[in-house]
């Protein structure tokens, strides 16, 4: 159904409309909109978030979704429930997982250092058909490991979902790069006097 570049990274107006009335700006790097995101989340709203992503992702027939901790985990559910697939989390945070373990060190530019992601093998059987699912498409690098592990399984990694892309960074670039479609409901064009510069659909 949603084939095309252009359909898959169609601007969402209800969450454009938020981000371009509500979020902080800091700099020209940093959009915040914890407050209804990625800190306090409203259930709702991120259903919505998540059927929408899940419509455009349908086509690609997932069998299981995949994201990482934190931030992640509620986009990544609730696309997860609109396709009525599993959801797997990376561990970022104590990563203790049972084995075989699958890992990737991360640059974290946001917090500083590195970061592990750690997956348990057992959860991403091979031939799995992975959409991978985050809160923000920046960099990619979070994206970028978790679809290296996911294929170190044995997985087919079909497509990424985020729910905000910053156009400004190389993320949906690598992700090409990677041969894996990406789909994105809001674009920052660039952030700049304290305002986000988003896409809008023509």
């Amino acid at each position: 159904m949603y084939n095309t570049p252009s359909e898959l990274n169609a601007a969402f107006p209800p969450l454009v409309r938020r981000i371009e009335t509500e979020a902080t700006i800091i700099g020209n790097q940093i959009l915040k909109i914890d407050h209804f995101l990625n800190h306090r989340i409203e259930p709702v709203f991120i259903a919505e978030l998540g059927r929408e992503l899940a419509r455009r992702l349908s086509a690609y027939q997932p069998t299981l979704i995949l994201t990482a901790e934190a931030s992640g985990i509620a986009p990544g559910l609730a696309v997860a429930q609109a396709l009525n697939v599993p959801l797997v989390f990376a561990k970022k945070y104590a990563p203790q997982v049972e084995s075989p373990a699958l890992s990737r060190v991360i640059p974290s530019p946001t917090k500083g250092g590195d970061t592990k992601l750690v997956l348990s093998q057992r959860y991403i059987p091979q031939g799995s058909r992975v959409v991978v699912i985050d809160d923000f498409l920046s960099n990619g690098r979070t994206a970028h490991a978790l679809i290296e592990m996911a294929r170190e399984a044995g997985a087919e990694v079909l497509g990424a979902g985020f729910i905000v892309e910053k156009r400004f960074k190389k993320g949906h670039e690598l992700m090409e790069q990677l041969g894996v479609p990406v789909a994105t409901l809001a674009q920052i064009e660039k952030l700049e006097n304290g305002k986000a510069i988003l896409a809008h659909n023509d």
